[in-house]
């Protein structure tokens, strides 16, 4: 039976015959006027993908590129503003330092010659001092002595008085 229900199925005669022609017929016809057609239209269709990938690629090349290019743009900005502002700090720090330092010598100078004119003073005070003491001496000793004595001894012996008064110092 299993033969037999195997055997109906496919029956050799004209229907299929015909069948098979007309399907050979219309697979030459197709062939002939529409393969080549679709086919080009197919691989025209997928090179134009390809192309459109390519350029993609391309494109998204180009882009990680620029992108590359300004990245390190940036960065060179980036770093030559840092330079910038530490070249500004180091010139703001010495023109600091110059203005610190010329202000520290003239304030030397001044008290370089608020000294020199404290001793200038000084001295002028002790030389008039000495002159000023010598004359009361002179005068208390003519007046002890009642006598005048002359003037180069005076001064010898006035000079010879200040010289000790000046090594023990003046008491009060």
């Amino acid at each position: 039976m299993e033969g037999h229900y195997y055997s109906e199925l496919i029956e050799f005669n004209a229907t299929l015959i015909m069948n098979w022609v007309t399907l050979l017929v219309l697979f030459l016809i197709l062939r002939k006027f529409f393969f080549h057609r679709v086919h080009s239209f197919i691989e025209a269709r997928g090179q134009a993908i390809k192309d459109a990938y390519d350029n993609a690629e391309i494109v998204n090349n180009k882009a990680e590129m620029k992108l590359e290019a300004y990245s390190k743009r940036l960065t060179d900005v980036e770093s030559e503003g840092r330079d910038i502002i530490k070249k500004a700090k180091t010139k703001a720090e010495s023109q600091a330092n110059d203005i610190i330092d010329a202000a520290n010598k003239k304030a030397d100078e001044i008290l370089t010659r608020a000294q020199n004119e404290i001793e200038r003073e000084k001295t002028q005070a002790i030389t008039e001092m000495k002159g000023q003491i010598a004359a009361y001496a002179v005068m208390a000793a003519e007046k002890i002595l009642e006598k005048n004595i002359e003037a180069e001894g005076q001064e010898q012996l006035l000079d010879k008085i200040i010289e000790q008064a000046g090594t023990t110092g003046w008491r009060n």
